[in-house]
């Protein structure tokens, strides 16, 4: 299998991932932080060393403020959902996936907040000014993705954070396309909250991930139970880790993620991304000037991450990607990608995109086997 869906889940993981996690589920796999013995010491203390791994990867200062999620929409959920009060305005964008965009249109509904969804480029860009058009008295939350899911543009995070700062209103970031492709800091990006998951650039298994809640936020738990920590009161501990982690955590995951995010810093992002950016500028090379093909979103593969969005004119990409699974040995992603708003903005409702995303453990030969397979498939039209 030629393993194209990256922006998905990344496929393989590093050996490394899959060796410390067998080790860790054979002698170190206790329940953390709620008994005294030595193995329930002993996976407390990997959980920690991990808190700190991942905090420092993102630039964040107090490593008690990297909660561990399930995922990033658990992150996402976690962030909206904890923060936002009757009344609130919110500003978010076109591009989000539907992890930003379901939990804030569910309390819209429930007319507890209002929300306001800014416009982007036909390249696949928010401009900062529309925002700040956007920005009401009540507004309490900017939220918006860092890289399109659909489209791979990166977002001017940075740009968006000063304003948010500036009007002192807080900012959020779906971190879940660039962490461990794209350097992060929250700091001096002025990020409050960012979510992502472990089992995409960071390499990690599925099932982990994060959410940073910066020194500005204060956030009503998500869920409530045993923490190993104030074990005696019947209320949530308000000290964070504690008041965001309740239940037994996915130790053998965590310990997963922080040994995919060791690789990404041995490897150098800029290297991951470079990699993975030559791949994608190959498919668009390929076939922005053949007619057959349409190709979404910006061309300028240093303003993106190695996504790459395209359709074959007359046919359905999920009969394309069929195709290729079934006659080329070739996984790619069809559909919506779970980001209907993007797909109205750019024309390809409902049907959606053929999503390609090579990954770091791609080679030039996969690619080019793909391109041959989708000029292959174009020929039948």
């Amino acid at each position: 299998m030629i393993y194209l869906d990256n922006a998905a889940t990344t496929f393989p993981k590093p050996e490394c991932v899959y060796s410390t996690m067998d080790k860790f589920l054979r002698e170190k796999c206790a329940n953390p932080g709620r008994a005294g013995h030595r193995m329930s010491v002993e996976a407390e203390q990997e959980i920690e060393k991990a808190r700190v791994t991942v905090g420092k990867f993102l630039g964040v200062k107090h490593p008690e403020r990297m909660i561990f999620t399930f995922n990033a929409t658990d992150a996402l959920n976690m962030g909206i959902k904890g923060l936002l009060c009757d009344g609130d305005h919110v500003i978010t964008s076109k591009l989000e996936h539907n992890s930003v965009s379901r939990p804030l249109a569910g309390l819209e509904k429930q007319r507890v907040i209002t929300v306001t969804r800014v416009a982007n480029s036909d390249d696949g860009f928010i401009n900062a000014e529309d925002i700040r058009n956007a920005i009401k008295s009540n507004t309490k939350l900017i939220i918006c993705t860092h890289a399109s899911n659909v489209l791979g543009t990166i977002q001017p995070i940075r740009e968006i954070g000063g304003l948010a700062r500036e009007k002192g209103i807080l900012f959020m970031v779906d971190a879940a396309q660039t962490t461990g492709v794209c350097d992060i800091d929250v700091e001096e990006q002025y990020i409050d909250m960012l979510a992502f998951t472990g089992h995409k650039g960071p390499f990690g298994p599925p099932g982990s991930g994060g959410l940073y809640v910066g020194e500005n936020v204060k956030l009503q738990a998500w869920r409530e139970g045993g923490t190993g920590f104030e074990p005696e009161s019947l209320s949530q501990p308000d000290t964070l880790p504690f008041k965001l982690e309740s239940g037994t955590p996915n130790s053998v995951g965590i310990v997963g993620l922080r040994t995919g995010i060791e690789f990404c810093l041995k490897e150098g992002i800029d290297t991951i991304r470079a990699h993975e950016r030559n791949l994608a500028l190959r498919l668009v090379m390929a076939f922005e000037t053949d007619d057959r093909f349409v190709i979404y979103g910006s061309r300028d593969e240093n303003e993106k991450v190695g996504i790459v969005s395209l359709n074959i004119k007359g046919l359905n990409p999920n009969e394309v990607a069929a195709i290729l699974d079934n006659r080329f040995n070739v996984a790619v992603r069809p559909g919506m990608h779970c980001a209907p708003h993007i797909h109205r903005e750019i024309g390809t409702f409902p049907e959606g995109t053929l999503r390609i995303s090579p990954g770091y453990f791609n080679t030039v030969n996969d690619i080019e086997e793909t391109i041959s397979g989708l000029k292959k498939i174009a020929d039948t039209t």
